[in-house]
């Protein structure tokens, strides 16, 4: 089934040239414009933020930028898309199976067209055993289904319900996938070959999940064959890009801006976490990319939760008075201080 083109540099705003930095600017300024916990409108904020973080995924990955610009600039907008020969593909040999289940997903965070190029949407290995002394009749597990599942760092943090949707084609018994029975238009599927419904689950995401974590929903994969037992749907934890914070580890990194005399003089700050904001104190002499710890503040659960690591951005003015420009000349002559030294 054919999914919508994406044109991931509008989604972001920037041109298709943009550097890497450029790419991240612009991304900081809509995450937070969008972010759900600022913006006034949530259920159209959590979309377009959803949006922004699939975008930032490819445009900010070098591997998966270069894959993503060889499709060209002027790809068909709002087409129907196909990937062209030589991209990778998820699905795997039908032999043995008289059907196949295409899956759409619905609540995951990222769109087919994403999972059909970057995703982990695919089917994993189900397994056969003989039943008595025939080979005549065997019983197959089902595969596995695999999709990404787009979890914000609020969500990793505190746990949450999410409803997914998973939409599955499969080739209609009836016309057999022709669209027409007797020379007349499939009255089950309507000609399209395919005959789809729709289920809706309520996924539990829990407290601590990690990226690349995956959440097992049991029995919803594919159907077994000869009475085998179905797989499962298997969700991949993708955590969602932050405007502010960075993870690693567990841990979080914020990036914080200090005046000059603050990190000399050292000073009492206010920073955000994703708890809400709390103010901490920047050691005097405190150096450019310092690194100052605070506690149980970053991801994980209970008491297994990493840290808050705040790291100093020494900013100098870029413009100085008549009169800042006497005091900066004061403390040049009067300071002991010489780095090259």
């Amino acid at each position: 089934m054919a999914v919508r083109f994406k044109d991931y540099y509008e989604v972001i705003g920037a041109p298709r040239s943009a550097s890497a930095d450029e790419i991240r600017k612009a991304f900081r300024k809509l995450a937070r414009e969008y972010h759900p916990d600022v913006a006034k409108n949530k259920a159209q904020a959590e979309e377009k933020f959803k949006e922004i973080n699939e975008a930032y995924e490819v445009l900010s990955d070098a591997e998966k930028r270069k894959k993503y610009d060889a499709l060209g600039a002027h790809w068909k907008q709002g087409a129907d898309f196909r990937p062209p020969s030589g991209w990778e593909s998820t699905g795997r040999s039908t032999a043995g199976r008289e059907e196949r289940s295409e899956f759409h997903f619905g609540g995951t965070g990222f769109s087919d067209f994403f999972e059909q190029l970057f995703g982990t949407r695919g089917r994993g290995h189900g397994f056969a055993g003989a039943t008595g002394f025939t080979t005549e009749e065997t019983t197959e597990r089902g595969d596995d289904v695999e999709a990404d599942l787009l979890v914000t760092l609020e969500e990793a943090l505190q746990g949450s319900v999410r409803a997914i949707s998973l939409r599955r084609s499969v080739v209609c018994k009836e016309c057999r996938g022709t669209g027409a029975v007797r020379n007349r238009v499939c009255p089950a599927c309507g000609g399209t070959g395919q005959s789809t419904h729709t289920e809706s689950y309520k996924v539990k995401i829990p407290a601590g999940v990690s990226e690349g974590q995956r959440l097992r929903v049991g029995g919803k994969g594919e159907a077994g064959a000869s009475g085998g037992q179905a797989g499962d749907l298997l969700l991949r934890v993708r955590l969602a890009r932050h405007p502010d914070f960075r993870v690693e580890d567990g841990c979080l990194y914020l990036d914080i801006d200090l005046a000059p005399w603050e990190a000399v003089l050292g000073a009492s700050v206010s920073v955000p976490t994703l708890e809400g904001r709390v103010n901490i104190k920047i050691p005097p002499g405190t150096q450019n990319n310092a690194r100052l710890r605070v506690r149980g503040r970053g991801l994980g659960k209970g008491g297994a939760r990493g840290d808050l690591l705040v790291v100093a951005r020494i900013r100098l003015p870029e413009n100085i008075t008549d009169s800042e420009r006497k005091l900066w000349d004061q403390l040049a002559r009067e300071s002991p201080f010489r780095p090259r030294e």
